[in-house]
């Protein structure tokens, strides 16, 4: 029962805060494990909502191509964007009634214990630990391709980006989300620069110019690749969204969290809705499907194709405000990354030490602890679209489980204050559900070996919760206090 009640189950007890050995540890432990609060309002908030995703807009999403045509990407983009507003509103409720830094970790621990919360927050730890490794390598790319500081892509360039924004992260969140909310800003107004200009080129034939694999079900000039290649184009289109999630990360953070976390989230959506469309369809348009589907920069791409392969003043914009685009991604992913493992370790889910906070009130090896990690991959691998695979699928698996907590926890505990309520309440959870499911799936039809290579760092995890962690959790965190206090109020009312 300890196990499931937050309360510490006996086994090797580590004294913190001066208490006595096997006695929970008090609020010494949680001083030296607080964040600064108040440091962001609901305009910051939306402005990391779209910054975890922007870099999405500039590249990745046009691999889809290649594996549904425009019609099955289109149709991909249309359901995952639909799964991510379903999830967002959801998150939104969950988040107005534990605004902890646990994020969808802490929302799965109330509703499906304490199983459900660890591997919720394992899978959007591999989310946030891998996508910043993935996006480092891009960034080393563009680095490359614009002849910047004459530099070529590799590890002094990982390095250097892995330090320069850690370091950012460690000044203060404050000053952290603000360089964010800048940079982001440019990337959107270059994406909206972008679009002004496809548009001049655009040419609806040149949409379905892929040539059409007439052995697949169901194909055609609009899906060339037949049905299954718009669920083999789910994980492009979940690019134009990925990350966005994390804005509940931010809760302990934010200003008046109840209600600016929701409204954050919604704005963040809305925005990133419109640069999908703002982006798939002029893109395809302008220079054609066929010849975006494998471009490692499908905007400059569509750009230069549009005017007859010829470099352009705008083309050499976008190609700047890319760079930017992945420099706000990355930024805002190690945020997101930290605070996952803050709240786990705070709870003592993963080794307590990694939750110590600096005096400005930073966790600093949660952020320097997955910089490292991030920074060796990139730098032994250098494959930034597997390690991106792998970061879809620890997502797409955080989504089902969150997706499943707000169906749950509506079912379970109908009375709850919620001061933030879903629109259309668990139907709205269970098409994001469901479309989560679905996304899980596909992620074997296009990298099976990245789904796999998930899944061993899953089985790792579980191994060490099974055999370890999940003896030594912390009472008094604040994720387990809430499930603690849930099950007290089911215990009376029995």
């Amino acid at each position: 029962m300890a196990e499931e009640t937050g309360t510490r189950a006996p086994g090797p007890a580590v004294p913190a805060g001066g208490g006595a050995p096997g006695s929970p540890p008090g609020d010494a432990y949680l001083q030296r494990r607080s964040l600064r609060r108040g440091s962001a309002g609901w305009l910051l908030l939306t402005g990391l909502g779209v910054a975890y995703v922007v870099s999405g807009d500039y590249a990745g999403w046009n691999f889809g191509l290649a594996e549904g045509g425009f019609g099955g990407l289109a149709v991909a983009t249309v359901l995952m964007g639909a799964m991510y507003t379903c999830m967002v509103f959801s998150l939104a409720e969950l988040a107005s009634v534990l605004p902890t830094a646990g994020g969808g970790y802490g929302f799965a621990r109330r509703a499906l214990g304490t199983w459900g919360g660890f591997l919720t927050g394992t899978a959007i730890l591999i989310e946030y630990v891998l996508a910043p490794a993935a996006i480092s390598v891009f960034i080393g790319g563009y680095v490359e391709s614009l002849g910047l500081f004459g530099l070529e892509s590799g590890w002094p360039v990982y390095l250097a980006c892995f330090a320069l924004f850690i370091g950012v992260h460690l000044w203060g969140v404050g000053e952290a989300l603000r360089f964010s909310f800048v940079v982001t800003g440019i990337a959107v107004a270059a994406l909206l620069v972008f679009c002004a200009g496809a548009l001049a080129h655009f040419d609806a034939g040149a949409l379905d110019d892929i040539p059409v694999d007439h052995a697949a079900a169901g194909s055609s000039s609009w899906l060339p690749f037949g049905l299954l290649g718009i669920w083999a184009a789910f994980p492009f289109g979940m690019w134009f969204f990925l990350g966005i999630e994390g804005v509940p990360l931010a809760a302990e953070e934010a200003r008046d969290p109840v209600r600016s976390l929701p409204r954050a989230m919604a704005l963040a959506i809305g925005v990133l809705v419109v640069l999908a469309l703002l982006t798939l369809l002029p893109a395809a348009g302008a220079a054609g499907s066929d010849a975006l589907k494998d471009a490692d920069n499908p905007l400059v791409a569509a750009l230069e194709t549009a005017s007859g392969g010829n470099s352009t003043v705008l083309s050499r914009i976008v190609n700047y405000a890319g760079l930017a685009g992945l420099v706000a991604s990355f930024f805002s992913l190690i945020y997101a990354g930290s605070r996952q493992l803050f709240a786990l370790s705070r709870a003592g889910y993963l080794p307590r030490f990694l939750s110590l906070t600096s005096r400005r009130k930073a966790p600093w090896l949660g952020l320097v602890v997955p910089g490292a990690v991030g920074f060796g991959l990139a730098a032994a691998t250098g494959d930034g679209a597997r390690m991106l695979n792998i970061a879809v699928f620890g997502a797409s698996v955080s989504y089902v489980l969150m997706s499943l907590s707000h169906i749950v926890l509506r079912r379970r505990e109908p009375a709850l204050h919620r001061p933030y309520r879903t629109p259309g309440g668990t139907v709205t959870s269970s098409v994001a559900f469901v479309l989560a499911c679905a996304a899980v799936v596909a992620t074997f039809l296009v990298d099976p070996e990245a789904a796999g290579i998930a899944l061993v760092l899953y089985v790792v995890a579980v191994g060490y919760f099974t055999f370890y962690s999940r003896h030594r959790l912390v009472a008094t965190a604040p994720e387990e206090e809430f499930a603690a206090l849930a099950e007290a109020e089911a215990e009376l009312e029995r």
